[in-house]
């Protein structure tokens, strides 16, 4: 019976994982949103629209909930580089999202872009 039980147990919890997987919001590749990330700030310089072709804002700029709140709404005007940003497939955004989240100041793993 204690078997029976630990088993029904055992197959609610790995459901409720799989269900959370699921539900969770799409991961990215971080390699790639980084490069993305300073794909479009280069870009935006080339344009002459900013002096400076690094990003400016860091990954720890934000905390991860700052981050979710800023691409949930799809707010990127805080980026600048409308134009570029436009541009930006939803791929290429999910992928700069997970960079941005990952590296957040909250994040086990806090980074600066170089």
């Amino acid at each position: 019976m204690s078997k029976k039980v630990i088993t029904a147990v055992l197959a609610i919890f790995m459901s409720v994982c799989f269900i959370g997987t699921g539900l969770a919001m799409e991961q990215g590749n971080k390699r790639k949103g980084k490069y993305t990330y300073r794909k479009v700030y280069k870009a935006c310089h080339e344009r002459g629209k900013i002096d400076n072709p690094k990003p400016t804002l860091n990954p720890d700029a934000k905390t991860q909930a700052g981050w979710e709140e800023m691409f949930d709404a799809k707010a990127f005007d805080e980026f600048g580089c409308q134009e570029e940003w436009s541009q930006l497939s939803d791929t290429e955004i999910t992928d700069i999202y997970t960079y941005l989240h990952a590296h957040a100041s909250d994040s086990p793993t806090p980074a600066k872009c170089k």
